[in-house]
């Protein structure tokens, strides 16, 4: 232990933390830079700051703030000690309806005061895309705006008084009226009014810099509005009263096609005298294909409100008259808007991608313009652009001048870095030249403080250094940011990363195959930390769970990096820190989709347990339950089911084959159908007209649940449509796998004098991260399923996981092998089988509600538009719930898991099936989470086949 380190632990309550893992989850934030910090304090409140301070003082370690990490300028970085206020100092102290204030502490998450100030009709009224995870004192720290700020302003216009603990440990409550002025601030104001009240432009987004201009007596020398975008350069906060604004009761929101976006751009500021609540714009390249839009290739988002839905509605009606639009939409339903303004939100981790899958990059992320001079300047920007041969696309906030763009740097090579530095240059200059800002939401951290001087000259950023010193004297808080900056070209995140690609088991066909690309997607917008799950929503169960960054997404995509750095993880593919984050990934492939920058962590996961136990002994749980499709066709062919049900009872036997096989003990041991599926079919005859369709036999339906593929069959063929089953071979004395080891199962099979091999979709050897096994039974699958490839029969699978398994990991394991393509595009769900191959079908009446959960595969990869086409025309009624059962195949059988697996269950799931009004059917298409509704909530989950299989044999309907 450093002495640093036990300073700390000795002065400090909250949790001190100097261990590779936590310093890992914090060396960057949402921006191009990175830094590696001694340790991670969370204190629990202001003592513990002050403390912290005292001890970093004494030892010369700097000390920065950090909220929820998404700050884009590389503030919220670096290397000496981070203080982390998400954990303990995150509550709200106090709301005040009749003064429409609240008391906050600084990592209190924006969406959770909104929740507070709702009941009352109050809002706070600056709200960033991060709204669900950035906390109040980032906001403070950056001055955060967000799309309502043309109504609301920035968070500055919202901030009353503050309490921050200066680096010398002086508590001051900071407001107006020089209240809570450190000594000789005044001073130095005084001897400076001309320059104050000359040098700062006149826009409504100007961010960068100190705002020493809220110190002037005619703006009521306002210290605590001073301290908003100080980035934790001036002070420490540990609290803040904050006001509040009416919300209006009622919105409508005007979408305004334009053929591009000049002239959307050229439009907004012509739309402010009607006083919208947003103005916000983007163009096609960041909307995806089936959103409904108005005609055009760019967009303004037009928000208005009232006291009614009528006058909202009125509003924005008056506002597409006057605006010259090419199309125009008004949406008054809240789910329409709702969906609108996740493109919108999402677009911070969309941009990072263009059209062709090339990277691109934050650092010129917000400048902002006088808004009549928007157009003019996007002119100039894209010029800029075109000059350099780079590329981006524009969006954000033109009602205030504010425009967002992620640009295609080449930040991988010196020549790349270069170019950055003098397009860094050159746009500076044009910010300048149109009077605008650097930044106009996100700060200038070290992406821009370099170039402060060409917006403001040097003698106002000189007085920015001595403001500087009046409140940090000793450059303790944050150095390098805002005054004496880094090089903008320095401590660049990109820098660590291997040169060549890694050697891979999966193909990453969207990043080139090259395993770096696909960890550097994580640009650390965090959406992966949002708490509550809205709609079909999945991502990230595990953290909802634990709340602990090491359990997000970015958190395990963050350790992966500095794996792959390996300045701080220095172990590589053996590292410990990196296999105990991915421990508590479900691989439910959530974030595939609700990441908008498409992280595949289920992927990532397989991939880092590949290389980690390759050559060394696994887990129980990685040979029970990962090659459990061994198990069970053994157990079938020697006809032992009643001998394994028996011992999978309750009692010592159980206990002793859970023990052995890593399973947790709290689970019941699935047991095991008497006929598996295949012998079914094998004693029936099959229907000989219609469609040929192929029906997948995945291992659940074939030994556990073999009623979903009866079920699935009684169907199909009423549907007319004509089913078969995959070809299979008899194998004798083969092993098992890549033939280099024997399983106990394969020996056992050749001296029974061999098997017969049939598909497998290698789920459950991808999930445990048994790569070359999977390869093996993938190839063997696809041996099998050549002559139903020779076909245009699709492949129908009723198994979300496996057909989710099919249709992404084996094209991406055996890229080298056409026939995994050619597979993958033949699959397809039960809803949509029925839908493609039986369009004239019309399926038996329910007539019930259901209840339940869309499967975590079907939301990530398959879709489920399909299935509620079909269950709307079967007059099966109600939503299902978004989020992930828990269970997720192993990962809720594995010892360890069993309490996060029922958190995750109890978060959606089970109040949705608690709370099912009578008569309901309970839909669950996965075997996971039928096994999941069994086992805790004692509750039967049905497939959608078996519910309109029942629905036909009560309607008597023969097809």
């Amino acid at each position: 232990m450093t002495d640093l380190e036990a300073a700390l632990r000795a002065g400090v309550r909250g949790d001190v933390e100097f261990g590779v893992t936590a310093r890992a989850l914090v060396t960057m934030d949402a921006s191009n830079y990175r830094r590696v910090p001694l340790g991670v304090v969370a204190p629990r409140d202001a003592d513990d700051v002050a403390a912290v301070l005292e001890v970093c003082r004494e030892h010369g370690v700097p000390v920065v703030a950090r909220g929820g990490g998404t700050s884009i300028a590389g503030q919220a970085t670096g290397t000496g000690v981070v203080l982390d206020f998400t954990r303990h100092m995150n509550r709200l102290l106090a709301l005040d309806p009749g003064t429409r204030t609240a008391v906050v502490q600084p990592g209190l998450v924006l969406d959770r005061l909104q929740e507070a100030a709702a009941p009352h009709g109050l809002r706070f009224g600056p709200d960033p895309s991060t709204h669900s995870r950035c906390t109040l004192g980032g906001m403070i720290g950056n001055n955060s705006c967000g799309a309502h700020s043309v109504a609301w302003g920035t968070t500055a216009d919202s901030v009353r008084e503050l309490a921050v603990v200066t680096a010398r440990g002086e508590r001051l409550r900071p407001g107006r009226g020089w209240s809570g002025a450190p000594d000789g601030l005044r001073a130095l104001v005084d001897a400076e009014l001309a320059r104050l009240r000359t040098g700062f432009p006149d826009l409504p987004r100007r961010i960068s810099g100190y705002a020493l201009d809220a110190l002037l007596p005619e703006n009521g020398a306002d210290v605590a509005r001073s301290l908003c975008g100080s980035e934790g350069t001036l002070g420490v906060l540990t609290e803040a009263v904050v006001d509040l604004v009416r919300a209006p009761r009622a919105r409508a929101l005007a979408v305004l096609g334009y053929a591009d976006e000049s002239a959307a751009a050229e439009a907004a500021a012509g739309l402010l005298p009607y006083h919208p609540l947003t103005v916000e714009g983007m163009a096609a390249d960041l909307v995806p294909a089936p959103a409904d839009l108005p005609r055009g290739g760019a967009w303004l988002f037009v928000e208005t409100g009232g006291d009614t839905a009528a006058e909202a509605r009125a509003r924005a009606e008056t506002i597409v008259r006057a605006a010259d639009a090419v199309d125009a939409d008004v949406v008054t339903d809240p789910a329409g808007q709702r969906a609108l303004w996740r493109i919108r939100e999402d677009a911070s981790g969309t941009a990072t991608r263009m059209p062709d899958r090339s990277e691109a990059w934050p650092g010129w992320e917000d400048c902002a313009v006088p808004p009549a001079r928007l157009g003019a300047y996007l002119r100039d920007f894209r010029a800029l652009l075109a000059g350099h041969g780079l590329r981006g696309t524009p969006y954000g906030h033109f009602g205030d001048g504010c425009i967002h763009v992620r640009i295609d740097f080449d930040l991988l090579t010196a020549a790349g870095v270069g170019r950055f530095r003098v397009f860094s240059e050159e746009l500076a200059d044009l910010v300048a030249a149109h009077g605008g800002s650097l930044s106009g939401e996100h700060g200038d951290g070290q992406a821009r403080a370099e170039l402060l001087p060409r917006m403001y000259g040097p003698e106002l950023v000189a007085l920015f250094e001595r403001a500087k010193a009046v409140w940090d004297p000793d450059d303790l808080l944050n150095p390098g940011m805002l005054v004496r900056p880094a090089p903008l070209d320095t401590n660049l995140r990109f820098a660590v990363l291997p040169r060549e690609p890694v050697d891979v088991a999966f193909g990453y066909p969207s990043d080139g195959g090259d395993f770096s690309a696909a960890v550097r997607r994580c640009v650390g917008v965090a959406k992966c930390r949002t708490t509550e799950v809205s709609g079909a929503a999945v991502m990230c169960p595990s953290f909802r769970v634990t709340g602990e960054e090491a359990h997000s997404t970015r958190g395990r995509a963050r350790l992966l990096h500095e794996m792959l750095a390996g300045e701080l993880v220095t172990d590589g593919w053996r590292s410990p820190e990196v296999r105990d984050a991915l421990d508590l990934c479900l691989s439910c492939k959530g974030c595939r989709t609700d990441c908008p920058v498409g992280v595949d962590m289920a992927t990532y996961k397989a991939e880092f347990l590949h290389h980690h136990y390759a050559g060394r002994r696994r887990p129980a749980a990685h040979l029970s339950m990962g090659r459990l499709p061994q198990w069970l066709r053994w157990a079938s062919r020697t006809r032992v089911v009643s001998l394994v049900n028996a011992l999978a009872a309750v009692g010592p036997l159980a206990r002793l084959a859970k023990a052995v096989g890593g399973i947790a003990p709290e689970r019941a041991i699935p047991r095991l159908a008497g006929e598996t599926f295949s012998r079914w079919w094998g004693r029936r005859r099959p229907a000989s007209d219609g469609d040929l369709v192929v029906l997948w036999p995945d291992t659940f339906t074939e030994h556990l649940s073999p009623s979903v593929g009866r079920a699935a069959v009684r169907v199909l063929e009423a549907a007319g449509l004509r089913v078969a089953l995959p070809p299979t071979l008899r194998m004798r004395g083969r092993p098992v796998g890549d033939g280099r080891t024997r399983s106990p199962i394969a020996l056992a099979a050749v001296l029974l004098g061999g098997r017969r091999e049939r598909v497998c979709c290698g789920l459950t050897y991808v999930s445990t991260g048994q790569l070359d096994r999977a390869r093996a039974v993938l190839r063997r699958t696809l041996d099998l399923m050549e002559p139903v490839l020779e076909t245009a029969a699709p492949v129908v699978v009723l198994e979300p996981s496996c057909a989710a398994a099919l249709r992404t990991d084996l094209p991406e394991l055996l890229a080298d092998d056409p026939r995994a393509a050619a597979l993958a595009a033949r699959v397809l769900t039960f809803a949509e089988t029925l839908e493609r191959h039986a369009p004239h079908w019309r399926p038996p009446r329910v007539g019930r509600p259901a209840v339940g959960q869309t499967h975590c595969h079907q939301h990530a990869v398959l879709g489920d538009a399909a299935d509620r086409r079909l269950r709307a025309a079967a007059g099966v009624t109600g939503e299902l719930s978004g989020g992930c059962c828990g269970l997720a195949g192993d990962f809720g059988f594995t010892k360890g898991h069993f309490e996060v697996s029922v958190a995750c269950a109890e978060e959606q799931l089970l109040p949705a099936v608690r709370s099912a009004p009578p008569g309901a059917v309970v839909l669950a298409d996965g075997y996971s989470c039928r096994t999941q509704l069994e086992q805790v909530a004692g509750v039967r989950g049905e497939h959608l086949a078996e519910v309109l299989a029942a629905a036909l044999d009560a309607s008597g309907d023969g097809g």
